[in-house]
């Protein structure tokens, strides 16, 4: 397919696959896999100008630099993270690194250290792997975002379940207040 926009590609991926399957007719299995052509079919119902788009695309798109949302296996597709549909997904836990970290607002900041992190409006609280990252995810709340240091590894061993989302985003269900703590204010 030629002149293919990528970005807006992946974000209609996204949009079908975290949020709304619905709308692109598809259905997710209970760890989010839906078959390949399922996903071009929504996918070609969604935009006429995409009607020769093929799982060649989609290799290419996920191919490009930059975060890895998606994964391909066996001809089924899924979203790695970011799920707000009420269709649950399921994760394996995974033991996670010592540290993890989450960039917000420094409003949001004083709320989360309060009340622990929360999945709000998704399945999961996502957290990052390291500082730079944490800071870019909260540079989308604020233009001087909080960075929080999560100690996940005593909220592993506390019993609180953590999920590999890809090499830079972490999951878990919740994060209590404990195991919050807020960094000094910079850049990374």
């Amino acid at each position: 397919m030629s002149k293919l926009d990528y970005v807006q590609l992946s974000k209609t991926i996204s949009h079908a696959l975290r949020h709304a399957p619905w709308l692109y007719e598809l259905e997710l299995d209970e760890e989010g896999w839906t078959p390949v052509a399922a996903l071009l079919i929504g996918l070609r119902n969604h935009r006429p100008s995409w009607r020769d788009m093929t799982e060649a695309d989609l290799r290419a798109m996920m191919a490009r630099p930059g975060k890895q949302r998606f994964e391909l296996r066996e001809g089924h597709i899924r979203a790695l993270y970011g799920h707000s549909s009420n269709i649950p997904i399921e994760k394996v836990p995974m033991v996670p690194p010592a540290r993890l970290y989450h960039g917000t607002a420094p409003r949001t900041a004083t709320i989360i250290i309060r009340e622990g992190l929360k999945p709000m409006n998704r399945q999961y609280v996502h957290l990052s792997a390291d500082k730079g990252t944490a800071y870019e995810v909260g540079r989308r709340k604020a233009p001087k975002p909080v960075i929080l240091v999560i100690d996940a590894a005593g909220a592993h061993a506390a019993g609180n379940d953590f999920y590999h989302g890809n090499e830079m985003i972490w999951l878990a269900d919740q994060i209590p207040p404990a195991f919050i703590h807020q960094t000094e204010p910079s850049e990374p």
